[in-house]
């Protein structure tokens, strides 16, 4: 009798997900030229108009360094401005710009955004499964305290492959 090796197949569906992931960075950079979380970033803004990098932090969950990091980025190739609050001038805002809303435009879907809409449709009990799968594999590899932001290719993708 053979003993059924279901970490293969664990391991193999991991690199099929790590491979969608590069993929799609690869794809979203070739249509705009931007990382998956430069695109994230500028729909942050889009969303919630002139906003801090505190605020644009907590809405695509990256730490405050990392937004900052990819908001130079982007107000070097003149697709955000920074402008001063007119009601506190302490407070900097992050605006995109004209070239910013057109480049933004151009951006194909993220990947997370298919896999929210079919998460969703999934049951509650599903859901609940996924999630609590996840989080045990995240702890086997002692990967539950990392920051996800690496994943996200922060600079631009490895063409080089």
């Amino acid at each position: 009798m053979t003993e059924n090796n279901y970490w293969q197949d664990v391991l193999v569906s991991l690199r099929r997900i790590i491979r969608a992931t590069d993929l799609q960075s690869k794809r979203i950079f070739k249509a705009c030229g931007l990382t998956i979380p430069q695109v994230m970033v500028l729909r942050a803004i889009e969303t919630l108009g002139d906003v801090t990098v505190k605020r644009i932090s907590a809405d695509v969950s990256l730490s405050q360094a990392t937004v900052t990091t990819i908001l130079n980025r982007l107000e070097d190739r003149q697709l955000v401005e920074r402008v001063r609050s007119q009601v506190d001038k302490r407070v900097v805002n992050a605006r995109l710009t004209e070239l910013g809303r057109e480049t933004l435009n151009t951006a194909p879907p993220l990947l997370h955004e298919q896999f929210i809409e079919r998460f969703e449709s999934l049951e509650d009990w599903e859901k609940t499964q996924v999630l609590s799968a996840l989080q045990r594999v995240a702890t086997m590899m002692d990967a539950e305290s990392l920051d996800a932001a690496p994943l996200l290719d922060i600079g631009a993708p490895d063409h080089s492959r």
